[in-house]
């Protein structure tokens, strides 16, 4: 089986979020069980000199963009075993930032068009394309109405994941034929709303549409997570399905991870100690180790629940004995909130406005819990590196959030869970997290269940190997 993963962005060449780090770890998964997958992605200005001094250059086509016909050029490159082909055209991708910018729809109009356009130059013809978000949910629509009868192209089944409906790629329907290039004979597969929604076009074309956990797959049908799709996904619920994605276990081990303050292991977890040591001293704390620390590392934004977080994170902090550690950025509103919290209680409150990639493992392997109050979560990777590195989770039960963390008030779950959006909904979670950790014979037992917890992309390959099997 042959599998041309498509996505606009991937580790370790470019990376603005969580589908990096998903197009940079299936693909070796799927390669570590016998499935021949390459992945595209655009050449960005971004990608550091040293990654594109080891890239191979292939040939330079024309593709054509509607009426017009821009250079591409394709350029092959290897990381972890898996072939790369970068798609090059300066004009598109020579930028400071990968999205943002007013042209993105033409951006990536060239880009899905040239993903059909390079195949014939490719010692590669794919068996499934799987497609990843609105930036590329135009391959399926492409190749539904212009490829799929070409000599070269039959035969080949489309996949379309949905890693965040809230993105979707809407634009005027002015544009459908000199952006896009389609004829009124296909408006009606991208058409929305009144707007043309390119996600819209490639849950229509594509043989299979998935999102990234099975409780999101169940949410977007809904009109509360949706955002305005939810008709289309419920006409098309046949085609829907969820799985959950996995995390670089390699990358992510407690056991060999240079970046925190010792090492240890499900076998041998006494290591754990001294990185909340070494935690409490980084964000000047007192170093207690009766104290439980509770970690958050999040963009801080609406949607990821920090306005609960606002809102009884005070009282908690003056009636109880924790510490609180927060690494972030985002709105003002909260990057202010969080900067009182950490002047109003010195003693128990540390801050780090940004994002620094080791502090962030150091959070992970240092805190005793880490708290996660999503309104809305597709998957979450962060609830799975906390259990990775025997930090338990306080989490709502949304998204991937409610298929990973299960409540350990039944004996047998790995964190503490809460439902309803709710701000004291969520502290009752955490003051019950805070008893478990004060119960010094069960803590070591929660603990060991969530080192012990397997998200490896393993898991999730078998499944994504299953669904391709499925449609060819």
């Amino acid at each position: 089986m042959k599998v041309l993963y498509v996505s606009s962005e991937a580790l370790p060449f470019a990376a603005s979020g969580g589908l990096a780090d998903v197009a940079g770890s299936l693909p070796q998964a799927l390669r570590n069980r016998h499935v021949a997958c390459r992945v595209v992605m655009p050449l960005y200005g971004t990608i550091r000199p040293e990654l594109r001094a080891e890239m191979i250059f292939i040939t330079n086509i024309m593709v054509p963009v509607s009426w017009r016909r821009q250079y591409c050029g394709i350029f092959e490159a290897r990381a972890g075993g898996v072939i790369y082909y970068l798609i090059d055209n300066e004009y598109y991708f020579k930028r400071d930032t990968l999205y943002g910018h007013y042209d993105d729809g033409e951006r990536f109009a060239f880009f899905s068009r040239a993903v059909l356009e390079i195949l014939p130059y490719l010692d590669f013809k794919p068996d499934i394309i799987h497609c990843n978000d609105w930036q590329s949910a135009l391959v399926p629509v492409y190749y539904s109405t212009m490829y799929a009868n070409r000599e070269g192209y039959t035969g080949i089944k489309t996949v379309f994941t949905i890693h965040n409906i809230q993105y979707q790629g809407i634009y005027g329907k002015e544009i459908l034929g000199d952006l896009f290039g389609f004829g009124e004979e296909h408006a009606s597969l991208l058409e929305f709303g009144n707007c043309i929604n390119l996600m819209k076009g490639g849950i229509e074309c594509a043989d299979r549409v998935t999102t990234v956990s099975n409780t999101y797959a169940e949410e977007i049908l809904d009109p509360w997570f949706s955002h305005g799709l939810h008709p289309i996904l419920n006409e098309r619920r046949y085609k829907l399905s969820g799985i959950l994605n996995g995390i670089d276990t390699v990358n992510y081990d407690p056991a060999t991870d240079p970046q925190i303050f010792a090492n240890y292991s499900a076998k041998d977890p006494s290591g754990k100690a001294a990185n909340k040591a070494g935690l409490q001293e980084w964000f000047n704390l007192p170093a207690r180790a009766d104290v439980p620390v509770i970690g958050i590392v999040t963009r801080l934004v609406a949607h990821k629940g920090l306005d609960l977080i606002k809102r009884v994170m005070w009282e908690l902090l003056s009636n109880a004995d924790l510490q609180l550690v927060v690494l972030g950025s985002g709105d003002a509103e909260y990057e202010d909130f969080f900067r009182s919290l950490a002047g109003a209680f010195p003693g128990k409150v540390g801050l780090r406005i940004g994002f620094v990639p080791d502090l962030a493992r150091k959070i992970y392997a240092g805190s005793d819990l880490f708290l996660m109050p999503s309104k809305s979560e597709p998957c979450g990777l962060s609830q799975m590196v906390a259990l990775r590195y025997g930090t338990v989770p306080i989490v709502r039960e949304t998204g991937g959030l409610k298929d990973t963390i299960t409540d350990s008030g039944d004996g047998e779950g790995n964190g503490f869970t809460f439902k309803s959006y709710d701000a004291y909904d969520m502290l009752d979670a955490i003051y019950r997290a805070l008893g478990a950790y004060g119960d010094r014979d069960y803590w070591p037992t929660l603990v060991q269940r969530a080192l012990k917890c397997d998200n490896s992309w393993g898991r999730s390959a078998r499944e994504y190997i299953k669904l391709y099997e499925s449609i060819i």
